[in-house]
């Protein structure tokens, strides 16, 4: 296998940009919705696009998310066969909310999602039964040894940091952990900034320089800036399209993607982030992390089908417990 996205995997419920979020008691509206899937979904899919053979291991359950990821991903040529298959909810459920030109986020994760440690150790007998040319995940408290496994076997690694763990004074210190680990290093601007605490985007690239990885730091319009093994950084806006910005979600994980593939099919650094600044333009072009879905069945598209709607609610008001059986139209896709 060419790339594994290692992670856990989202439905996602995204609503179009919205003039103010409600108060307590309120009620507003967007014309803008689609159901998506995200996490580690995103990454792979955006690699498979690329033409490369591409996986996801996460945790697989006979929920409703689940179903979604699953047909998601015969549609896209994602295998899912680093996967495992568990009973009960597996995947994340997250409301995207966009406003004020960025988005928000109200999820809920299952159990399972939970025992880190567990799943971590799944991951590497994965990874050396595998022994993808990439593997891509985000940093964390448990990555440092896969990493180090990763490393060992000859596999390549593609690290970006979680939302929100940058500010995290518990979480930054391992962050800068797993990068002197990873061969390349791909945080957005603002992340890279909290994690080293510089003034400014320059000053932030030299600290970064000193970690290990190769940094390639995404600036959204602006395209990227990639640092070189002699420290010298370089500005690389080709690729960027002039695009109408619906939702940012998944635009890092589908910028990564694109990279891993176009550095598996031979091209530089430089060549492969022009391919990765087009990933994120056409990601963020649409809503959710890898756009609307579209169910068998279900030409239109979800958010016009009364049925799936009332899936997902019921399955959002199932909780913990376990969720109602998807309609006919969701049937599991054969692996």
């Amino acid at each position: 296998m060419d790339t594994i996205s290692f992670g856990l995997v989202f439905l996602e419920l995204v609503f179009g940009q919205l003039d103010r979020l409600p108060g307590p008691g309120e009620e507003v509206f967007s014309d803008d919705f689609a159901i998506s899937c995200g996490g580690a979904v995103t990454s792979a899919t955006a690699a498979a696009d690329g033409g490369v053979l591409a996986g996801v291991c996460t945790m697989l359950g006979d929920d409703l998310g689940t179903h979604v990821v699953t047909e998601h991903c015969a549609a896209a040529g994602v295998s899912l066969a680093p996967s495992v298959q568990l009973e009960g909810p597996a995947a994340g459920i997250t409301v995207v909310l966009n406003f004020d030109g960025d988005r928000g986020f109200v999820t809920h994760l299952p159990p399972f999602a939970m025992s880190a440690r567990a799943e971590m150790e799944r991951w590497r007998t994965v990874l050396r039964r595998e022994r993808p040319a990439w593997c891509y995940l985000h940093a964390g408290r448990w990555v440092p040894e896969f990493l180090r496994d990763a490393r060992a076997l000859g596999c390549k690694i593609m690290l970006d940091t979680a939302l929100g763990d940058a500010r995290d004074p518990r979480e930054r210190d391992a962050v800068i952990e797993c990068a002197g680990l990873a061969d390349v290093f791909v945080p957005n601007a603002a992340e890279l900034l909290e994690l080293t605490g510089a003034a400014g985007l320059a000053d932030a690239m030299t600290a970064a320089a000193t970690w290990g990885a190769r940094v390639v730091v995404t600036r959204g319009a602006a395209g990227a800036l990639m640092s070189g093994h002699d420290g010298s950084v370089t500005e690389v806006p080709d690729g960027v399209s002039d695009v109408a910005v619906r939702d940012l979600t998944g635009a890092g994980d589908s910028f990564a993607g694109a990279m891993m593939a176009a550095l598996i099919g031979g091209a530089s650094i430089t060549e492969a982030t022009v391919a990765a600044n087009a990933a994120g333009s056409r990601a963020v072009s649409r809503l959710g992390a890898v756009g609307a879905v579209s169910a068998e069945g279900l030409d239109a598209g979800w958010p016009l089908s009364p049925m799936a709607v009332r899936e997902v609610v019921r399955s959002l008001q199932a909780g913990r417990g376990r969720p109602p059986d998807p309609p006919a139209q969701l049937a599991t896709v054969e692996q």
